[in-house]
């Protein structure tokens, strides 16, 4: 592992959140590898598998990585809590740093910054849709926020608005039916795995004394409790 890097040259980054499993390598500051795998459920089982096999491509040991990366949310429950966990239990073995982006922050990194400020709307897979508004520097410019695809144009700034994200298709009709010009990012709708890696690898080392990366929930899971 890197001694005293500032931001983590060789790393291992990967996405669960919403509808694949999605694993990057970098090594010495490039991209190594990559595995990308649309998926609407299944990633408890694929993710190691997948991460193996590409960190054999890439020719590193796990001891070589100076940090972990991954997803935070918003997103599937399960997926979020498998994506944790996993990223919990490498950095805990190999004593290195987990380091959590949210899926928000984790598409918008696949638009062109010409289509920034862009709405990044993620599929909450029920009636609501997530939501956050991220502007041309990456950073949000709204809260991210659950809400019913009728009250995302009351939500959003007056103007155009560019949509990204797997829940835009759910967004756009709303929109233009409330009167709003809308465009759609030249963006995967969810997050790519390469791009996913360098915006973490841009994050600076996390200290020794740094929290774990926490879920991001915008609302309650869907769960019935048994009578």
């Amino acid at each position: 592992m890197t001694e005293h890097a500032a931001t983590p040259q060789t790393l291992l980054a990967f996405d669960v959140a919403g509808g694949g499993c999605a694993v990057a390598v970098r090594r010495a500051g490039e991209l190594a590898a990559v595995r990308d795998e649309p998926m609407r459920r299944g990633q408890a089982e694929r993710l190691v598998p997948m991460i193996e096999d590409a960190m054999a491509e890439a020719g590193l040991a796990y001891a070589d990585l100076d940090a972990v990366g991954v997803t935070t949310g918003p997103g599937a429950f399960t997926g979020v809590r498998i994506g944790l966990a996993t990223a919990r239990g490498f950095a805990l073995a190999l004593g290195i740093p987990a380091i959590g982006v949210t899926s928000f922050a984790a598409i918008a990194a696949g638009v062109p910054a010409a289509q920034h400020p862009v709405a990044v709307i993620v599929d909450a897979k029920l009636t609501d849709i997530y939501v956050q508004l991220v502007g041309a520097d990456g950073q949000p410019v709204t809260e991210g926020a659950a809400m019913p695809p009728d009250a995302l144009a009351a939500h959003l700034p007056p103007g155009p608005v560019c949509l990204a994200g797997d829940g835009a298709d759910q967004a756009e009709p709303a929109l233009r039916n409330a009167g709003r010009e809308v465009t759609r990012a030249d963006a995967p709708p969810r997050p790519d795995p390469a791009l996913l890696a360098a915006l973490i690898a841009a994050r600076p080392m996390p200290g020794p004394d740094a929290p774990p990366p926490r879920p991001v929930y915008l609302r309650q899971p869907d769960i019935t409790l048994p009578r």
